[in-house]
């Protein structure tokens, strides 16, 4: 089983109903999951911090929701992480990490090294898993942080479980 696999059978299981994100190679296939599935509501964002909103409207809605983004959107959610800790609603946010293993681009490594504090910070509960075998188990404890728990909670997805990026390759 891929790993991403694991995060949509979590989904499932938490009777997620709205997944929001921004385009992330990264997040590729689970993306393409959730817009096959008719359960699931798939919304692309401009930006990452949009999907905060959406997400207090679905918990408003009675829905319950996701946000897949890549490691540099979280410095753009930082502001807006403060509407779902102040609302006190759970958000479940699930990162791609960049600026780790193999990183080829150095505009990645600044936020690549700060997402875990900014988020924890911020007051998520955070996990990091780097092994494809773990990230079903991480996921489902996100969700059930964020659900269960009524937290913020993220699960960052190392970069090792991601294919090596270049420039023009």
């Amino acid at each position: 089983m891929e790993w991403w696999q694991g995060i949509y059978q979590a989904l499932k299981d938490a009777e997620v109903r709205q997944v929001a994100y921004v385009p992330d190679a990264g997040h590729a296939k689970l993306i393409e999951a959730c817009h096959a599935d008719k359960e699931i509501t798939a919304i692309s964002l401009t930006t990452e911090e949009e999907g905060v909103g959406v997400l207090a409207g679905a918990w408003l809605g009675g829905d319950r929701g996701v946000l897949l983004m890549q490691s540099s959107g979280v410095g753009n959610c930082i502001n807006m992480f403060s509407l779902a800790k102040t609302c006190q609603f759970p958000l479940a946010v699930f990162v791609t990490m960049r600026g780790q293993w193999k990183e080829f681009n150095p505009w990645q490594l600044p936020m690549g090294s700060t997402v875990d504090p900014a988020m924890t910070t911020a007051g998520f509960s955070v996990n990091t898993v780097d092994d494809p075998a773990d990230v079903a188990d991480y996921a489902q404890a996100t969700l059930h942080h964020a659900f269960v728990g009524g937290e913020m909670a993220g699960l960052l997805l190392h970069q090792k479980l991601t294919p090596v990026k270049t420039f023009g390759k």
